[in-house]
């Protein structure tokens, strides 16, 4: 078992990443029963179309304005909200605004290794 850390993460110290067309990632929590990640999209960037077989996951806007797909519907989020996908249902996140957005994606369990593409 890992020991325990009190120290603060952020995106400062936190595992990097970088996916899509200049978007990046930082794990903020990574285990197998769950995963935080703080994420940043450049304007106009989204993620591809995808659903998930086991993980829920909560996307929670912290600046910005994300548009996110959820079964073929379109919900725009602002600072300090969020939506929960189930698992099996279709989403993509983008970033039709202006802006820089910036959110964090919360799944349990992990998401890694179980994305399957909606082509």
């Amino acid at each position: 078992m890992k020991p325990l850390s009190i120290d603060p993460i952020s995106s400062q110290n936190a595992e990097h990443y970088t996916w899509g067309n200049s978007c990046d990632g930082w794990h903020l929590v990574k285990s197998d029963s769950l995963s935080i990640i703080q994420e940043r999209m450049p304007s106009g960037t989204a993620e591809v179309k995808h659903y998930h077989h086991h993980a829920r996951q909560f996307f929670f806007v912290l600046s910005g304005e994300a548009s996110m797909e959820i079964d073929g519907k379109t919900v725009i989020l602002k600072p300090n909200q969020g939506v929960e996908i189930p698992p099996l249902v279709a989403h993509q996140m983008r970033n039709d605004s202006d802006g820089e957005l910036v959110f964090t994606v919360t799944s349990t369990p992990k998401s890694h290794g179980d994305r399957i593409v909606v082509l």
